[in-house]
């Protein structure tokens, strides 16, 4: 593509805060009041917006937690999306029976099947005009053994749907988000990726599940800077030591052996997380709160990638 076509696309595109600048607030006894790009925080943190989640099959998953978050806080409608259906009908009927308001569509697909993600965002599109908010977050757990064992082919399983998926996602969602409408006058939006702290920092996965997500990292950074001027923000987030479907298996053996809570004991806040503790930061980052967060790996880790792993009482 040409600089010049480039430079003509990212002036169509051009975000609000850019095209008329943040409003003057006016003044209090001679001092300016504090300029303000969000609205009120005590409301609904997304009233009105069009909402994508994928990866929100499993009951105690970060997917349908989020899910919840969004609906609660006032999205006009939001798709819940997964490979498997084993609860999406039952997430469906819980969504709609505690948000009435909420337009709630369960759609099974496979996340890194690029057609079947076009589609999704085409029908939010066709159905509302408008698409706000795509959070990927479906991911496999990958292969649980030295990368000398890992064949090329498990490999590459690995990296369509948790590297692949999260690209096809902001690919489609960046092209919606930049189209507007009578109830959109510019464009806009939040592209979320479900990375790791496996992507940040390695002993927290397996060699294809940390490379897939350090590349979601890598993807939320680049595509932030191909994204410059429309206001569509992306970003990914790391959580650590989580109890959602992928860990559970762990979960179940430490309280079988009665260690549960030695789960997460090397982060800084000694304890696991649940669902809903990553579901309120995705919130916060499909909201107009985080207006100026973009293109960073957000780690919800309990601190635990703050550090470098140490022996209690061995500091010298």
């Amino acid at each position: 593509m040409s600089s010049a076509l480039v430079a003509k696309r990212r002036v169509q595109a051009l975000s609000q805060q850019l095209a008329e600048g943040i409003p003057d607030a006016g003044t209090f006894e001679n001092i300016p009041r504090v300029r303000e790009v969000a609205p009120d925080s005590v409301g609904p943190r997304v009233q009105g917006k069009i909402v994508i989640v994928t990866g929100t099959n499993s009951p105690i998953g970060i997917g349908r937690a989020s899910a919840h978050q969004f609906a609660r806080n006032g999205a006009k409608a939001v798709f819940i999306c997964d490979f498997s259906d084993t609860y999406l009908a039952v997430h469906k009927r819980e969504l709609e029976s505690l948000y009435p308001n909420v337009d709630i569509h369960a759609r099974q697909f496979d996340a890194g099947d690029e057609s079947k993600v076009k589609a999704v965002v085409d029908e939010a599109m066709e159905k509302y005009g408008r698409l706000d908010v795509m959070f990927a977050n479906a991911g496999i757990v990958g292969q649980p053994k030295l990368f000398t064992d890992i064949t090329g082919d498990e490999f590459m399983h690995t990296m369509t749907t948790n590297a692949k998926g999260p690209f096809l996602a902001a690919k489609y969602a960046a092209i919606a988000m930049q189209k507007t409408s009578p109830s959109k006058p510019y464009p806009g939006g939040s592209i979320i990726m479900t990375s790791s702290v496996a992507g940040l920092r390695s002993n927290a996965g397996s060699t294809d599940y940390s490379a897939s997500k350090a590349a979601v990292v890598s993807l939320a950074q680049t595509c932030a800077y191909q994204l410059a001027g429309t206001g569509i923000r992306i970003n990914a987030l790391c959580p650590g030591v989580i109890e959602t479907g992928m860990t559970k298996p762990m979960y179940d053996m430490a309280r079988e052996r009665g260690t549960e809570k030695k789960i997460g004991q090397l982060n800084p806040l000694r304890r696991g997380a649940v669902a809903d503790e990553v579901a309120r930061v995705a919130l916060f980052l499909g909201s107009d709160e985080s207006s100026y967060v973009n293109g960073q790996a957000w780690a919800v880790c309990g601190g635990l990638s703050a550090g470098h792993p140490v022996v209690p009482g061995k500091l010298g």
